[in-house]
């Protein structure tokens, strides 16, 4: 699968193999906390699955304010 990251700056890696969103944010050593994973303008769950044939974006998610 192609995995778009962002946070702060653009990449992309591919991953082979059908996974669920958590393993693929392990895999990755990001912190799901810290990230939101979407798939065609859909946020998904860490416990959805993501096909070999996929594309998926991982967002920083940036909190904060007065």
């Amino acid at each position: 699968m192609r995995v778009v990251l962002r946070n702060p700056r653009r990449r992309e890696i591919q991953i082979a193999g059908n996974r669920q969103v958590l393993a693929i944010l392990e895999e990755l050593g990001l912190n799901p906390e810290t990230v939101v994973v979407v798939q065609g303008g859909a946020l998904l769950t860490r416990d959805a699955y993501v096909a070999d044939d996929s594309s998926i974006e991982v967002i920083s998610a940036i909190s904060g304010g007065m």
